[in-house]
């Protein structure tokens, strides 16, 4: 009974800690863009490209809920 409740405590751990790709960008909604060179970098709200970029999970892009779990996962911050 033990194995069974801690498996399904880490499952679901892993369903908070990994946002799903279609979730709520008002919980979500740092973008993770992959760039043309490959540079993976992220923007925040208010940003000067925000608005404009548009996330592709089908090309490594995602949604993150915080700065910090962007920069955990090897992201930076846009610059501008």
């Amino acid at each position: 009974m033990r194995t069974k409740c801690v498996a399904l405590a880490i499952l679901a751990l892993a369903a908070v800690a990994v946002p799903a790709t279609g979730q709520d960008s008002r919980a979500c909604n740092i973008k993770g863009n992959v760039s043309t060179q490959g540079e993976r970098i992220y923007h925040v709200p208010g940003q000067k490209y925000y608005n404009d970029t548009r996330i592709s999970p089908s090309h490594g892009e995602r949604w993150f809920c915080s700065e910090e779990e962007a920069r955990a996962a090897g992201w930076r911050k846009s610059k501008v």
